[in-house]
């Protein structure tokens, strides 16, 4: 293609994206079997925009309240705010979203997270501890109660028992790293960070990130990549 044609289509409608851009890490079922079941283009939307919402949450349990998915001006525009409560609605149907009520009236306290394990039980946890505050001040709590108790997250186990405390800011890398990586992954760096006496997150964030650019058959016995002494993490 002329170089002059490659540029008249390069110039019509998205400009491109930036060198700098940033990602936003997106559960793989997405790209798979959700892919081929979601046939509503305003549930895809809403999906979408709901998991870019999420990663800009610190802590856990991270969700996003319904006041915040209305006041969204990019959801709102692309879909109307009755448009977002119907798209809620289906990915909730679904099962992709779960959503729950943390106190108030109506929709003042209605939150939604992913429906993941250890958000559906931090989600039960809150709800118990509503109804329980609801049953003492003689009112009816706003949450049915969910079974089940709110277990540590694999990757967060393999953190605390090899490094050390979690904070905030490694909490959300880590959970990161549990959506792009498997588990396999993420234990066997742990093994090799710990055999090479190098307990730091960053170090093992970077095998896996050579694992993943490279291959895992091409790690040598243990020995990180050169790029990993460059950067100074020993």
């Amino acid at each position: 293609m002329p170089n002059g044609a490659l540029m008249e289509t390069l110039g019509k409608g998205f400009p491109g994206f930036p060198r700098q851009v940033r990602y936003t890490p997106v559960p793989s079922p997405l790209f798979g079997p959700l892919l081929t079941q979601i046939d509503d283009l305003g549930e895809l939307k809403c999906t979408l925009r709901f998991i870019w919402l999420l990663h800009q949450k610190r802590g856990f349990p991270r969700f996003v309240t319904l006041k915040e998915l209305l006041a969204d001006r990019t959801l709102v525009d692309a879909l109307t705010a009755d448009g977002v409560r119907r798209a809620l609605g289906l990915a909730v149907s679904r099962g992709t979203l779960i959503t729950a009520t943390t106190g108030g009236d109506g929709d003042a306290g209605r939150v939604y997270a992913l429906n993941r394990e250890e958000d559906r039980n931090a989600l039960a946890t809150i709800a118990e501890e509503i109804a329980g505050e609801g049953a003492a001040a003689g009112t009816p709590p706003h949450t049915p109660p969910w079974e089940g108790a709110p277990e540590r997250s694999n990757v967060f186990a393999l953190y605390e028992d090899n490094i050390g405390m979690l904070n905030p800011m490694i909490a959300d890398e880590l959970r990161e790293a549990e959506e792009l990586y498997p588990l396999d992954w993420l234990e066997d760096a742990f093994r090799e960070a710990v055999g090479q006496n190098k307990r730091s997150w960053r170090y093992i964030a970077r095998i896996l990130e050579r694992w993943e650019r490279e291959g895992r058959s091409n790690r040598d016995d243990g020995e990180p990549g050169r790029h990993l002494k460059k950067a100074g993490y020993y």
